[in-house]
């Protein structure tokens, strides 16, 4: 998942949670109160929820200040300035998951429904488009351009 913060000039910082290492994941965990696992974090990124992105935030920007206290800060304009959305990768799970329900009904309809969250959610919405594509549904893609124009 990639984690977003811009700045007051605009310039925009990118964080990978791919990046974290085990014992950081561990301190995002903690920092969250200890009683959420890693992929409940990751459902909270996905909803765009303030602690989460905070935390996630927070142990990036710990890198470089070790004495930076998670309790004490602070995002301001946090709704404009800070975004999870997820990679290509994830993208790429989250077919996997679906396709399998939906090869089995032979219906598009499941991979359909989820287009337009995994299009607002993606870092860059072709990846979604080359994902559909990779799994031979490129057509859901090109059939809701199509009717949209």
């Amino acid at each position: 998942m990639i984690i977003t913060y811009t700045q007051d000039d605009g310039t925009v910082e990118r964080w990978s949670t791919e990046d974290l290492s085990a014992l950081e994941a561990a301190d995002i965990e903690e920092a969250m109160g200890g009683d959420i696992p890693w992929r409940g974090i990751e459902n909270l990124l996905r909803a765009q929820d303030v602690t989460a992105l905070r935390a996630v935030l927070w142990r990036f920007r710990r890198r470089e200040d070790k004495d930076l206290e998670f309790a004490t800060f602070d995002v301001p304009g946090w709704k404009r300035r800070l975004k999870a959305r997820i990679e290509r990768s994830e993208i790429d799970d989250v077919f996997t998951q679906i396709l399998s329900q939906a090869l089995a009904k032979n219906e598009d309809a499941t991979i359909d429904a989820v287009v337009p969250d995994l299009r607002k959610l993606a870092e860059d919405p072709k990846d979604l488009d080359r994902a559909l594509d990779a799994l031979g549904k490129g057509h859901l893609v090109r059939h809701r351009q199509d009717s949209e124009d």
